[in-house]
């Protein structure tokens, strides 16, 4: 067989080989560009928001309910019974350790007014978007300095309460 039929016949062997796999191929790839996609979003949620590595320890979670009532006005409550958390419900204080992984959920409850809140931990660099009634968030950040700091809402100045980070 001459040299350029030989070439032609591999050429449509190939072509034949190809048309052959073509779907169980596309599919390949498309499992392959989900899978790779669901890795890098998944590793990027371990990293806390002053961090810059992920983290596999599990969180101390606090949990903010943002409320309004017309005796005490705007406030943040805390259904929680962590340990951690003092036991007053209005502006609780949170009590961390250094170098502990926190995560704080916020979710508005204010039906009262169906204003938007949000939560701002400056110390850390914790904000959350401007959440509307009934939406939330939850933010997870390093306690990397030791000391008493505010957490607060832009919106309604008065919603404020303090965390403790110590030794």
């Amino acid at each position: 067989m001459p040299k350029k039929a030989r070439r032609q016949q591999n050429v449509k062997n190939s072509k034949l080989i190809f048309s052959k796999y073509k779907y169980a191929l596309m599919i390949f790839g498309g499992v392959a560009i989900i899978v790779g996609l669901a890795a890098y979003f998944g590793m990027r949620s371990l990293i806390p928001v002053n961090g810059n590595a992920p983290t596999l320890a599990p969180p101390i979670n606090t949990f903010l309910k943002a409320n309004y009532s017309p005796q005490t006005g705007w406030m943040f409550t805390s259904p929680s019974t962590n340990s951690r958390t003092n036991t007053t419900f209005n502006s609780p204080t949170i009590f961390l350790k250094y170098g502990e992984l926190a995560s704080v959920h916020l979710i508005n409850e204010d039906a009262a007014t169906r204003s938007a809140h949000n939560l701002n931990i400056d110390a850390f660099n914790v904000h959350t978007r401007n959440l509307g009634y009934f939406e939330s968030q939850s933010i997870t950040f390093i306690a990397n300095k030791i000391g008493t700091f505010v957490y607060y809402c832009s919106i309604h100045p008065e919603m404020r309460g303090l965390i403790r980070v110590e030794q």
